[in-house]
């Protein structure tokens, strides 16, 4: 009896571990009977036909890419513009300096998303998956929002509350751009933004990229891609951007103002101040709650001084991981078909003005401060009210140093700074609900 089992067990294995290969010979033939023999100058054709280099210079009519129709001039000249754009950002992030952290993973994004027929910006691409999955959710914002609580001091606006005034004013470009996009909308033909969408691009006023993606994922999906765009690269522009209109505000003297030093904040007024912004986000402005919890946690990781380990996470490899991701997802969203079309272009205007407006806003608000205050704000430290953190700071204390090489503003620029960083959160509570 155990001779039969193990003659039938032997038999139905051999039937098993052969099927696959009869149903291998069958596939083989019917590969044979469809391929056809073909030339060598053949051969060299349809390996032509299948690459970039062909796409671009022979595009297709009503060709689609990353889910969207492409004309045929952005399958060829479209994205020679755009890989000639991220050549540049490659160039001022890695010669000028320009925030390389952020203008490099951008840049290698958008290359990436140019190249044809690869798709790898699409949605089963793999900076598609990227986009989807941390943009699109909203998840890098929060997470980015938490590793800035986690490197940032909050003791210069401690100790000097009246410079939140400056973050405050800078936050104008926000509501100022609200009503650039309704202008564009009345006196073009081609841009057509509602309400929703004019508020979406407003936080780029701020310069605050993952405030201004947490607004769009919720009040205009649609324009998500091209906001992120614009706060990121104006985000890491601050040093070209900026300089100029500081420079017009100001004199020389005003430049030269000295600040008095700074107080020191005791420890336990570091570890009120998240708890205490907490407590009056949640009793005012419970729809900002994501962004400014995240921000007051890594905060309070960070000065309670008893999760070191959280905190250096957070600060370091959390934020360096997302950044690097939160990059090459924005970077993909430079893709021609996407970049080079009437909205894009528009919210790349009204990004570059709400900006500027931001930065004008804090430098006339501390000029305003120095007319009824006996203690002088030095103006330059009002351009740092945009949440640009830290560059903003650096670049307030570049240029008063070109004027007086002893005169350090970095770390009272370091006050309105972080208080545009709340600030943007703030407005972007009150936009959120308006809407609800």
């Amino acid at each position: 009896m155990k001779r039969i089992i193990f003659i039938l067990s032997l038999f139905i294995g051999l039937i098993v571990m052969t099927s696959p290969l009869f149903a291998g010979d069958k596939a083989k033939e019917s590969l044979n009977q469809d391929y056809k023999s073909k030339s060598i100058p053949e051969l060299f054709d349809s390996l032509y036909q299948s690459t970039g280099l062909n796409a671009m210079l022979n595009p297709k009519e009503g060709l689609e890419s990353h889910g969207t129709k492409v004309s045929t001039f952005n399958q060829g000249w479209g994205r020679l513009i755009m890989m000639m754009v991220c050549f540049a950002l490659f160039y001022l992030a890695i010669a000028k300096g320009f925030e390389p952290l952020l203008l490099i993973p951008i840049a290698f994004g958008g290359f990436l998303a140019n190249i044809p027929v690869a798709d790898i910006a699409g949605s089963e691409g793999f900076l598609g998956i990227l986009f989807n999955m941390g943009i699109s959710t909203g998840l890098f914002p929060l997470l980015i929002f938490m590793g800035v609580g986690a490197m940032t001091d909050f003791g210069p606006l401690i100790a000097n509350p009246k410079t939140a005034l400056l973050g405050g004013a800078a936050q104008l470009g926000i509501f100022g751009t609200i009503v650039g996009a309704a202008i564009l909308t009345e006196y073009t033909g081609f841009i057509n933004f509602s309400l929703k969408d004019a508020c979406a691009i407003g936080i780029i006023g701020g310069a605050d990229g993952p405030t201004s993606i947490f607004v769009a994922t919720r009040l205009a999906p649609e324009l998500l891609g091209a906001i992120a765009v614009a706060a990121y690269s104006y985000m890491a522009l601050v040093p070209i951007i900026q300089p100029p209109i500081m420079r017009a505000l100001t004199n020389k003297e005003e430049r030269k103002i000295k600040m008095e030093q700074l107080r020191e904040v005791s420890k336990i007024e570091k570890i009120l101040f998240p708890i205490t912004v907490m407590i009056l986000c949640i009793l005012m402005l419970p729809d900002a709650t994501p962004l400014i919890g995240a921000l007051a946690f890594g905060n309070l990781a960070r000065e309670s001084g008893v999760v070191k380990r959280l905190s250096d996470t957070m600060e370091n490899a959390l934020i360096n991981i997302v950044t690097i991701f939160l990059g090459l997802s924005v970077g993909s969203k430079l893709a021609a078909e996407k970049f080079l079309v009437p909205e894009t272009l528009g919210i790349i205007v009204l990004g570059l003005i709400a900006f500027s407006v931001g930065t004008a806003g804090g430098v006339i608000m501390a000029k305003i401060m120095n007319k009824f205050s006996k203690n002088k704000v030095n103006p330059l430290i009002g351009s740092a009210g945009v949440s640009a953190v830290p560059m903003a700071a650096r670049v307030s204390n570049k240029e008063g140093m070109k004027e007086d090489p002893t005169n350090m503003l970095l770390m009272h620029a370091m006050g309105p700074n972080v208080a545009g960083v709340i600030g943007s959160a703030v407005a972007a509570g009150v936009l959120l609900s308006i809407f609800k």
